[in-house]
């Protein structure tokens, strides 16, 4: 026969059985503490186990089982607690490790987080060395440029201060129709660049100024060139005359060869035709050499200012003052050797001479009209002086040699072009004169 069951024990059974296939759903605190480490395990009970204990509770409760319940659970309890335990205590060094594992993740993890930390200020520093680094160097940027432009300004200024003392030091070597493409090329070129400048505004304010100055040192070249052609004007008047009687000679040669020619008279077509081997330049030979460049530079220079019109009568009014001061007060006919009359003579021929080059040099500059005036004046003016020296004449050899210089004198200018008409009126005068003193002598010597 089977042994009899102890209660105890039967309850026992009955609760293992019951706890036993839902003893890991049951809920549970598993603690094991290592270091500084808690594992807690929670797991969710099942609604079976409590419908399985309802029964056995219920029978407890009538039965006055309760303290046999209790303690088949504290004997279920240590059991499970000796299962945790050996579970443990079995998986004790894995934990070990991974405890220091974690150990060692944290410590890197805080000296990782600490370099990181470190690192990130150090680039936050550099940032803001980097921000201070770049605002310098737009600083600089901006300086640099600034600079640039400066510089470049400076050289524009440069450059036009050099061209305006340019112009200054070609006036000053005379070169003054330089000086004034200079100073157009300044304006006009040059400023242009620097107009945003005061200096551009300063220049020019100056440039009617220096215009103003290159006209007057011109105008002086060309005053002391008239000057000098006007002392120079007895001379060349006297260089004309040799030619003149020159060309006297060579037809009288011709005129001995063939008397056909004695019919053609001096500055005829035929005589100019037979002396064209013979060309002499009055104006440019041995003796004296007219250079008109002074004359040109000055008329390119007041064509270059619009001012042509000025120039033109500023040059006619300085003519006509040299005319005046090209004939004498009075004339003495009386010398031994005719100097007076010679020197007047001269002069007005070799004025007159430089007159007519220069209109056919020029354009525009000298007209015949204008030329043809001051020759007629100039040769009114001389025949009052003869007229007004001739009473005082008595010899008729000296007269003579009067008439031969005026004759000389025709003979030359008309070869230039001039109206000597009313010179042949001032020679019948000469001859209405020498008829009455060859008369008086006439008389004289039948008195006698």
């Amino acid at each position: 026969m089977p042994g009899l069951v102890e209660p105890h024990d039967a309850l026992a059974a009955a609760v293992q059985q019951v706890s036993a296939p839902h003893a890991l759903l049951a809920t549970n605190v598993v603690k094991c503490t290592y270091a500084d480490w808690s594992l807690q395990i929670v797991q969710s009970s099942d609604e079976n186990y409590i419908d399985q204990l309802v029964p056995v509770m219920k029978d407890l409760r009538h039965s006055d089982g309760a303290a046999h319940l209790i303690q088949a659970l504290n004997q279920v309890s240590a059991d499970r607690e000796a299962d945790i335990e050996r579970m443990c205590n079995s998986n004790h060094q894995e934990f070990v490790n991974s405890v220091n594992s974690l150990q060692r993740v944290r410590e890197g993890t805080m000296t990782l987080t600490s370099e990181i930390m470190t690192l990130s200020q150090s680039i936050q520093a550099s940032t803001e060395k980097l921000a201070e680094q770049k605002k310098a160097l737009v600083d600089s940027q901006g300086v640099r440029q600034n600079i640039d432009e400066a510089t470049l300004a400076l050289k524009d200024c440069l450059e036009v201060l050099r061209l305006a003392n340019q112009v200054h030091e070609l006036l000053g070597k005379k070169n003054h129709y330089a000086a004034l493409r200079a100073l157009d090329e300044l304006r006009n070129v040059h400023l242009r660049q620097v107009t945003r400048y005061k200096i551009a505004e300063m220049i020019e304010k100056s440039v009617p100024a220096t215009q103003t100055l290159i006209r007057e040192a011109v105008m002086t070249d060309l005053n002391t060139w008239l000057f000098r052609i006007r002392e120079t004007s007895q001379f060349l008047g006297e260089v004309a005359f040799y030619h003149t009687e020159m060309r006297r000679a060579r037809q009288k040669e011709r005129l001995d060869k063939d008397e056909y020619l004695g019919s053609f008279k001096l500055n005829s077509a035929i005589e100019l035709v037979a002396d064209e081997s013979e060309e002499f330049d009055v104006l440019n030979n041995d003796e004296v050499q007219v250079d008109f460049s002074p004359l040109y530079e000055c008329m390119h220079i007041h064509d270059a200012l619009g001012q042509n019109d000025r120039f033109r009568t500023e040059y006619a009014a300085t003519r006509r003052r040299q005319k005046e001061l090209l004939l004498p007060a009075s004339l003495n006919l009386l010398d031994e050797d005719g100097s007076g009359l010679s020197s007047l003579l001269e002069g007005i021929a070799g004025f007159a001479i430089v007159e007519r080059a220069t209109m056919k040099k020029t354009d525009g500059l000298r007209t015949f009209v204008d030329v043809d005036e001051l020759w007629d004046s100039m040769c009114q003016s001389a025949i009052t002086l003869i007229s007004s020296a001739l009473p005082t004449v008595d010899n008729d050899e000296k007269l003579l040699k009067i008439k031969s210089v005026i004759a000389l004198f025709i003979q030359t200018m008309d070869s230039w072009g001039y109206s000597v008409t009313s010179l042949d009126a001032l020679l019948l005068t000469l001859f209405e004169k020498y008829a009455q003193l060859l008369k008086k002598r006439f008389s004289d010597d039948f008195q006698e």
